[in-house]
């Protein structure tokens, strides 16, 4: 298997998460210290600790998904680049559209 699948399964895997995709969608477009996205998080209906998001903050660093920046005493979070955006994007309007089913010939349409 190619380094590019193997990287891409982790990029998959790593965004396997509910609450890191709804860290990197509230990122879409804007800068946010951990404190304001705990508060978005809150006001989309999703409870988690400020523990909880600065965890996960810290592996999507890790993988490269998103990127620092000091604000003050603060620490700003950013998507790495717009393929990040673009992939959580996908993903949730994939999920939105029904599947066809497949024909006899095990075909989608």
């Amino acid at each position: 298997m190619g380094t590019d699948l193997k990287a891409a399964a982790e990029l998959l895997r790593t965004l396997g998460s509910p609450i890191r995709l709804a860290i990197l969608s509230e990122l879409t477009d804007t800068e946010l210290c951990v404190h304001e996205i705990v508060d978005q998080l809150f006001d989309s209906g999703s409870t988690v600790s400020q523990p909880l998001v600065s965890q996960h903050l810290r592996v999507l660093r890790q993988r490269g998904l998103v990127r620092t920046r000091r604000r003050g005493r603060e620490v700003a979070y950013t998507l790495a680049d717009s393929h990040v955006g673009h992939i959580i994007a996908d993903a949730v309007s994939h999920v939105g559209h029904p599947v066809d089913s497949p024909d006899e010939g095990g075909h989608q349409h």
